[in-house]
């Protein structure tokens, strides 16, 4: 995969290679700049951030499930779940299944927080779809979903 001409695929011209190349780039520094961003605004630091962002949708999480999703080490997350822990925003409880195992799940004040981050966010990626014509937005889901998969093939393909 080191040479375009080498894909299976319709012919890449170097252009093609050099645009995406450079989007992908723009776009990952946007999103670290909005990153950078949230964290100030919601004044957590970025893990403690996107730890606390994994509790979404969750009403438990191990310190195990947070390292696996984050990909980090374990010792790593227990110094964001400490920070997080000292700023109210999760606890730590016993699972009733097995008292050797602490379960870390939202504090009122983190379930607070969590909700304002969602509308935070929610009212970002509003104004983003309202710079395009209704008609365009169709059409960058549908390529970002295109784009997604073939980045997870590709994904997969490394592994």
């Amino acid at each position: 995969m080191n040479n375009y001409k080498d894909f299976n695929n319709a012919e890449i011209s170097g252009y093609q290679l050099d645009k995406f190349q450079e989007l992908i780039a723009k776009l990952f520094q946007c999103c670290q700049e909005r990153m950078q961003y949230q964290c100030d605004r919601f004044q957590l630091p970025d893990a403690e951030f996107r730890c606390l962002l994994l509790f979404g949708d969750e009403r438990y999480l191990t310190a195990k499930s947070i390292a696996h999703r984050m990909n980090v080490v374990k010792s790593r997350v227990s110094k964001i779940i400490d920070g997080l822990i000292r700023k109210d925003l999760i606890q730590r409880i016993a699972d009733p299944e097995d008292s050797r195992v602490k379960l870390l799940s939202l504090t009122s004040v983190g379930q607070k927080k969590i909700n304002e981050i969602k509308i935070f966010m929610e009212d970002v990626h509003g104004q983003v779809l309202s710079q395009m014509a209704p008609d365009q937005r169709q059409t960058m889901l549908t390529n970002l979903d295109i784009l997604k998969a073939s980045m997870e093939a590709v994904k997969e393909m490394m592994v």
